[in-house]
């Protein structure tokens, strides 16, 4: 898998391929969502390609305190076949190239797959709780 910036001709395939992971929420419209990427570290969303199609995305983000991971979706017939944990490893390698001392990512609490994943590459659960407000409504 070649792991690449996001292009705009990307747009189309990298939503429906949220689609297909059921990433995407009616409160978040992933046009939006890749609109304001690009215009916050546009290098650092990252598009996994296999013989000219997207197969996965990532989303990471640094804000000098914190690493984020938004977005990490791999086609799911490929799923299991170590193209996530590809994409992780080059976002941790991304972030820790610029000075970041801890990642930190959000898991839907009924996404059991996921936490598996996660836990399967190190990550833990911290004692917190996730807490949000929407400054700008997407529909």
């Amino acid at each position: 898998m070649l792991i690449r910036p996001y292009q705009a001709a990307d747009q189309d395939a990298v939503g429906a391929l949220w689609e297909r992971c059921q990433l995407t929420r009616p409160w978040n419209d992933p046009v939006k969502d890749i609109q304001r990427k690009l215009s916050v570290e546009p290098g650092s969303f990252l598009i996994g390609v296999i013989e000219e199609s997207i197969v996965a995305t990532i989303m990471v983000g640094y804000d000098g305190h914190r690493g984020w991971v938004n977005y990490l979706a791999v086609e799911p017939s490929r799923q299991k076949s170590g193209l996530g944990r590809a994409m992780m490893a080059k976002a941790e390698k991304l972030l820790a190239a610029r000075g970041c001392p801890k990642l930190n990512l959000q898991v839907r609490s009924g996404n059991a797959q996921a936490m598996e994943f996660y836990k399967r590459l190190g990550y833990g659960t911290d004692d917190v709780i996730s807490m949000g407000k929407r400054l700008i409504a997407d529909n």
